[in-house]
């Protein structure tokens, strides 16, 4: 350690490079990895007719090691003469086709055109070793010089690691129309002499600018992992890439070296360089158990199912790691828009970021698990915008059950369902279709808000009722209802008009006298109809918030403010009911929530859903002697209604754990 720079500026000086050699002796220094680490992506670009001018040679044994191998025509030079004195006694007699000759690079002797490849190995990090002026002033001349003394068709191969202001200035010299140009990855590298003062390995990239006359457009290219070339347009894709890959890079040095078993995960979006939009997602997490069959494996989720519980979730992941048995699992998520050939082009193309996600220690493959042998089905049937919600899609996918699903997501937060339903095959006269079933509740919440709505029902002796829904999204919980209870006039609030024609046109919601859908804001129905001095027997708020940094999801933190909270009393009927779904992961946020609630109603009771952070909250100022037998009263005649309309074929409430599990705030 004491042989490296003591500040940046010292690397572009002889005096320091002279000090350095005559210190270290003839020991090779090799900063970015040796030849057999370097060889695959060399040999691809240089050939052994090649007349090859290796600049900044420093003592290391690169030249060398070509010479051996059939490359005769290597130039070295340095600005050290001390190196170039020891590197000429060492080769003289071994290889006596090879130069050494001390000069400076920003100014160099040779001829015009005289070479067929400059090779640059760790040259320019040690030359731009800062941006100051007067760093990018040499630079410059280093590149008008390289430019000067390659042939047409020659090439520029420079192994660095890309610091920032080295990739800018790179690619503003070479991305244009003189130089077709390509930065690829060298994974091989990596793992020798690369590492910095902290133990962390650093991405390797050959860049390779090819010098032309004139090129009719900019040829760019990136290759970051695999072997895979891929062609971008302009010459912000190619910084992107490269930013992209060292910050990965940064998350799997730190995953390599320290566990996740004290914290909850890590995530990180992978993309193809040039696109917008991430190709996958992987969430990676760990364990401790000595009861454990392996290290570490990557699960790959079929297309479709990364919303499930089981991969959508931290509390999922969890449960999924523990039966997977590994110390660390990456659990990957493909991504809509996206072409997936199969299960094991997937493999392949994460193999390499796989593989740098692995805890210290990991050797042999690693194993790849999913639920099945192929990469699943989504298929989007529409696409639109809205203008509360933004983007969104309609796509149809393969559920876990076989079953064919239709969903709802918005694309700015589209690790979340927003509405699902069920699709089933119908007899016709042209033979079969697929149509919405309607008795398919996506969310396990809107289970217990309707057994809240069936317990409204009965405290009106089951006569008529009337019921306020703040949100409509696809219009499930609302054709739901309205199928099970004859006797229930639905009033549906959206903001969103495109809400109401996207709940028609692909979720079969019918409006008619016993459902009716207003488009207005939420909060300013209800103020007007306190104002008008409307009355509901229950009003439901199964609302999302847009805002996601707040940590409550549903409903809108405004939607519990006191003020809306005393406009849904005063809508209420004497016996109404208020049912709330609560999704809120700030336990500060949720017990202020809920203390709110209680100032306006003075009886409160709640059911928490097992494996969803949702929570269920009946509220009402109603007076009931037994509660526990009303709620019992209305689960068994929810199970009943829903098998007598037809909706389903079973109990969709167990009311011995609903009963069990009910909280009451009395």
């Amino acid at each position: 350690m004491s042989l490296l720079p003591k500040t940046s500026s010292d690397f572009s000086s002889s005096d320091y490079w002279n000090t350095f050699f005559k210190t270290r002796g003839q020991k090779a220094f090799e900063w970015y990895g040796e030849y057999l680490e370097l060889s695959e992506q060399l040999h691809k670009y240089i050939k052994t007719k090649d007349n090859i001018l290796m600049i900044g040679c420093g003592n290391s044994s690169l030249s060398a090691d070509l010479y051996d191998i059939g490359f005769k025509q290597i130039t070295n030079i340095d600005i050290s003469h001390v190196v170039i004195k020891q590197m000429s006694q060492i080769n003289a007699i071994k290889r006596p086709g090879m130069e050494f000759t001390q000069m400076d690079a920003l100014s160099m002797s040779f001829p015009d055109g005289k070479f067929s490849v400059v090779l640059d190995k760790g040259t320019l990090d040690a030359l731009m070793s800062d941006n100051t002026e007067e760093t990018l002033e040499r630079a410059s001349k280093y590149f008008k010089e390289i430019s000067r003394v390659l042939r047409i068709g020659g090439r520029y191969v420079c192994i660095s690691l890309l610091q920032e202001h080295i990739l800018k200035k790179i690619v503003d010299n070479f991305a244009n129309t003189d130089w077709m140009f390509r930065i690829v990855r060298c994974h091989e590298a990596e793992h020798t002499s690369n590492t910095n003062e902290k133990g962390m390995t650093l991405p390797v990239f050959v860049v390779i600018a090819t010098k032309f006359k004139k090129l009719p457009h900019a040829i760019l290219e990136v290759c970051m992992t695999g072997d895979k070339i891929i062609r971008l347009t302009h010459p912000e894709e190619i910084i992107d890439a490269v930013n992209s890959t060292q910050n990965v890079a940064i998350i799997t040095n730190g995953l390599s070296k320290n566990s996740l078993v004290e914290k909850e995960e890590v995530y990180l979006n992978l993309f193809v360089p040039g696109k917008e939009a991430p190709r996958y997602t992987v969430h990676v997490l760990d364990q401790y158990s000595s009861q454990n069959s392996g290290k570490f494996a990557a699960f790959i989720v079929p297309q479709g199912r990364e919303l499930d519980w089981m991969f959508s979730s931290l509390e999922g992941r969890r449960e999924l790691i523990k039966s997977a048995g590994y110390n660390r699992l990456a659990v990957v998520s493909l991504h809509r828009d996206q072409v997936y050939e199969s299960l094991d082009a997937v493999k392949n193309e994460l193999a390499e970021y796989i593989k740098n996600l692995a805890p210290k220690g990991t050797h042999g493959q690693i194993p790849f698990l999913s639920l099945g042998s192929d990469v699943g089905k989504r298929e989007v049937i529409h696409r639109g915008h809205s203008n509360i919600s933004g983007e969104f899609v309609i796509e149809e996918v393969e559920g876990g059950d076989g079953n064919l699903l239709r969903r709802l997501i918005f694309l700015n937060n589209q690790f979340v369902v927003q509405s699902e339903s069920r699709l089933k095959s119908v007899k016709t006269r042209n033979g079969k279709k697929f149509v919405i079933d309607p008795g398919y509740l996506a969310c396990d919440h809107h289970i217990y808000m309707t057994v809240g709505v069936q317990l409204g029902l009965q405290l009106v002796n089951n006569k008529s009722a009337t019921a306020s829904i703040i949100g409509l999204g696809g219009g499930g919980l609302c054709t739901f209802l309205h199928k099970c209870f004859p006797k229930l006039f639905i009033t549906a609030i959206d903001i969103d008009s495109e809400m109401l024609n996207i709940a028609q046109k692909y979720f079969d919601l019918i409006c008619d006298d016993k459902l009716k859908v207003h488009i207005q804001d939420g909060l300013s129905f209800l103020s007007d109809a306190r104002k008008n001095g409307e009355k509901f027997d229950l009003i439901l708020f199964d609302v999302d918030s847009k805002d996601v940094s707040v940590g409550m999801s549903c409903p809108p933190k405004e939607f519990v403010d006191e003020n809306v909270l005393s406009n849904v009393g005063c809508c209420l009927n004497d016996k109404g009911f208020f049912i709330l779904n609560l999704v809120c992961r700030d336990e500060k946020l949720k017990s202020s929530t809920i203390q709110t609630l209680q100032r306006a109603f003075k009886n409160l009771i709640a059911y928490k859903l097992d494996q969803d952070v949702n929570e269920v909250f009946f509220c009402t100022n109603n007076s009931v002697t037994d509660w526990l037998k009303e709620f019992e009263k209305a689960s068994k005649l929810v199970n009943t209604s829903v098998i007598n309309s037809k909706l389903q074929t079973k109990d969709i409430v167990d009311t011995n754990v609903f009963l069990k599990s009910l909280k009451f705030y009395l």
